[in-house]
């Protein structure tokens, strides 16, 4: 599985939105920057993964991570959810699987693993 991610930045320019009756003001959108390189994360497998839309998604107080835009669980809802869903803990045991996230800005990717990714730079 390869997952192509291309970075955005804050716009200089300000703009004003309007949302329903009320206008915001001094708004920088986010958007792509193409002066920064794109970067691939390939699994060379996986047991699940899920796309949600970052509107609906949210993270379980009980759940423990380190990292921001990449998360690395040690302990998470969707791990368990996975390991209990699938044979997987019948082949690997519990602790060889690595639930991973990706926080982009309109999605949230979840990928159980036991394989760490590569990652490369376009």
């Amino acid at each position: 599985m390869r997952i192509s991610i291309k970075r955005a930045s804050i716009s200089s320019k300000s703009e004003e939105v309007n949302v329903g009756e009320y206008t915001l003001y001094d708004v920088n959108p986010i958007e792509i920057d193409k002066t920064l390189p794109v970067i691939h994360i390939e699994f060379d497998s996986y047991v699940a993964y899920s796309v949600f839309d970052e509107s609906f998604h949210f993270v379980n107080s009980e759940d423990k991570f380190i990292g921001h835009s990449v998360r690395l669980f040690s302990k998470s809802t969707y791990l368990d959810f996975v390991s209990n869903g699938t044979i997987a803990q019948e082949i690997y045991s519990y602790k060889d699987l690595i639930h991973y996230q990706i926080v982009c800005l309109d999605h949230i990717i979840d990928i159980v693993s036991f394989d760490k990714p590569s990652v490369l730079k376009e």
